[in-house]
């Protein structure tokens, strides 16, 4: 990562998601001012990503993986082979908006003590979305799993910073991995996203480590990207596998930075949370259809806890 005639490196990795991709691409293309490349990293769709970005696309640099790779070794393949000053890590079901591809540089050009930089995602022009999260504990993860954070977000706000409208500046342990501008060369020190995550809590695993080095991680308001999918996906759009995933990797989270004892006390979390679950909607599952999808996770949840078996 040494060109220093790109400025801005755009890693985007994608699966099945050529409809939203297209849209993405186009939107870089009429708002990016600044010099720049686009790194897509395909991980086997079995839709018509890669041929409709080699013919509406074909400035952009493709990696087609043969294989499903997960989020973080996907983007660590676009990163691998960056050369922009900065890279940014954005979904493909976003749109990027105006400036803020050259605002946030520039805001990242003046901060030079943040290692990570985010803005402003909305679900509608007129909606906000709750983005940039606490860090993973085992605390957060009991007030989440027993509705206590949801309750009450003010006293018991969990991982979810509550009573923060994402309209000030401020740092934050987390910032999203929808919409994440992070400095090449501390990439070079702190080392790329840590691929046993498979998919979700990387981008908190990384915000984590660029902490710990000492580079904040800060969320600024002032520009924004729309965000297609945000907030939109009911209760039976999120399937049992990647519920399951999510859970997999929050204890991974756990073991890496809490220690054992951190480990278990999640699993136990998630263990009596998932029993929980599966009695409350038993019954409902009868009459009710959304009841029986989280039944079905839940029952696939405590599989994997109880055995390790990841859902198909």
């Amino acid at each position: 990562m040494n060109d220093t005639t790109v400025e801005l490196s755009i890693v985007i990795v994608n699966w099945n998601a050529s409809d939203v991709l297209d849209g993405c691409l186009e939107s870089i293309g009429a708002n990016a001012s600044c010099p720049h490349e686009i790194i897509v990293v395909d991980n086997a769709s079995s839709d018509d990503s890669c041929e409709m970005v080699k013919a509406r696309h074909p400035g952009v640099r493709l990696i087609a993986n043969d294989m499903n790779m997960g989020f973080a070794a996907a983007n660590n393949q676009g990163i691998r082979i960056a050369t922009g000053r900065y890279v940014l890590l954005l979904n493909p079901d976003t749109l990027i908006v105006d400036t803020v591809l050259d605002d946030m540089i520039a805001i990242a050009d003046e901060h030079t003590e943040c290692g990570v930089v985010g803005c402003q995602v909305r679900e509608t022009p007129e909606v906000i979305q709750q983005t940039c999260f606490r860090f993973p504990t085992p605390g957060r993860l009991f007030l989440r799993e027993f509705g206590l954070a949801r309750l009450c977000p003010s006293l018991f706000g969990g991982d979810i910073i509550a009573g923060w409208d994402r309209c000030s500046e401020r740092d934050v342990d987390v910032i999203s991995g929808m919409f994440m501008l992070v400095r090449s060369d501390r990439i070079a020190e702190i080392g790329l996203l840590d691929e046993r995550f498979f998919i979700y809590t990387e981008e908190a695993d990384w915000c984590y480590r660029f902490h710990k080095a000492g580079s904040a991680c800060r969320f600024f308001p002032g520009s924004w990207i729309l965000h297609l999918d945000g907030g939109s996906k009911s209760t039976r759009q999120v399937k049992p596998k990647m519920y399951v995933q999510k859970q997999k990797s929050q204890l991974q989270f756990m073991a890496k930075h809490h220690g054992r004892a951190g480990w278990f006390m999640a699993w136990a979390i998630l263990l009596i949370s998932m029993i929980f679950r599966v009695l409350i909607h038993a019954i409902p599952a009868l009459f009710h259809q959304p009841s029986v999808y989280r039944l079905d996770r839940s029952i696939k949840s405590l599989r994997f806890l109880l055995s390790n078996q990841i859902p198909a």
